[in-house]
């Protein structure tokens, strides 16, 4: 039946797992260019990408002298396989998810959505505490790790949050919440206008501007004590765009070359713990979804902008380390923000970094407004 929810198990060949580490051994590593802009490595505190080099190559090496030597995919495809996994079908796309039940059968169902590179992964560790208050689902983006290469175009923002909406549907669950981070902070929003009847909240760790990039730059007096956006938002704008304007261009080495592929996610995993960041890049690896999870940003960012605000309530968690948005643009976006939190520590993976935060905001938030 096309309805069909089926378990899922990850069995990565052992030929598989000898092969990367066989391409890894072969690498054809690259000079270093000389310093620029921001140093590569602060005082304290993780490896910050120089803002026009990217990742040092000595922190790359380093990683993939560890995927390939020490690094034990093994244990972590043991740890993945604790967590109950399903697999379904929908709009033509395989779409792979962790379903965790909380042993309150009157538990909020909440759907949450990691962002790019990260995958299903970013949320493991908040499964336990989160549970006791909700029933968990935590999908990969179509296009990303186990739910598969996408076959067709449009598999942007809309088209996730309308399979999101029909995933929600199978499982039973009438009234849900939604949260997100990075691709899902812009996701969950999404699935919030498309499906009004049953999403009841929405949280996210960014809300990101609509409308013209120029309006964001240099914000006014009255938005001190943000960080400038130019500054928090540059980085990845480029390394978003590059993969928005050009998907194809880049697909190639990053589905060839596994140091090429971690150099890539480094970027944006810089900071992770080491163990996080090899368990993303395996799973990209052995799934071969480098390119078409890029395609995500290149077909978001071929979608019209919604003309009106959001109506449903929104919740943030801002870290100290990551995009902070300005409240004026935040406000004119979504109508209704019920809960605004900036946080003195964490990063764009507040879940791995500062998941006590981030877990407990988004219990307070959900819980609150049902009232119990």
């Amino acid at each position: 039946m096309a309805e069909d929810i089926r378990p899922f198990r990850i069995a990565i060949p052992e030929a598989a797992v000898n092969d990367l580490r066989d391409r890894l051994a072969r690498t054809r590593w690259t000079d270093e260019p000389p310093p620029a802009g921001p140093t590569d490595r602060p005082a304290s505190g993780p490896v910050r990408p120089d803002r026009w080099y990217g990742v040092p190559s000595a922190y790359v090496r380093d990683l993939a002298e560890r995927w390939r030597d020490s690094f034990d995919w093994r244990a972590q495809e043991a740890r993945l396989n604790s967590y109950p996994q399903f697999t379904t079908v929908i709009d033509g796309q395989t779409v792979h998810f962790v379903h965790v039940r909380s042993a309150d059968p009157a538990a909020t169902p909440l759907i949450l959505t990691h962002g790019w590179p990260s995958t299903f992964v970013e949320y493991l560790d908040l499964v336990e505490p989160l549970s006791r208050d909700f029933h968990l689902v935590i999908p990969s983006i179509p296009g990303s790790g186990f739910s598969g290469r996408t076959r067709g175009k449009g598999w942007g923002a809309v088209r996730v949050a309308r399979a999101w909406a029909e995933l929600m549907r199978r499982l039973g669950y009438d009234r849900y919440g939604a949260h997100g981070n990075d691709a899902g902070s812009i996701i969950s929003p999404v699935l919030g206008r498309i499906d009004p009847e049953h999403v009841i909240a929405v949280h996210v760790n960014q809300i990101f501007p609509s409308g013209d990039p120029a309006e964001s730059q240099g914000p006014p007096p009255e938005d001190t004590g943000y960080q400038d956006l130019p500054h928090s938002f540059t980085g990845p704008a480029v390394h978003d765009g590059a993969r928005q304007e050009r998907p194809r261009v880049l697909r190639h080495g990053p589905a060839d070359s596994p140091a090429g592929q971690l150099a890539w996610i480094c970027r944006s995993l810089a900071g992770v713990d080491p163990d996080v960041v090899l368990t993303n890049a395996s799973i990209y690896w052995f799934t071969g979804t480098a390119a078409s999870a890029a395609r995500f940003h290149h077909e978001n960012g071929r979608a019209s902008a919604y003309p009106n605000p959001t109506t449903f309530p929104i919740g943030l968690a801002s870290f100290a380390h990551d995009f902070r948005p300005v409240r004026r643009l935040a406000e004119r976006d979504h109508r209704y923000i019920v809960s605004w939190h900036e946080f003195d520590r964490g990063g764009r993976w507040a879940a791995h970094d500062a998941p006590d935060l981030l877990g407990e905001d988004i219990r307070r938030f959900f819980t609150c407004l049902s009232g119990r």
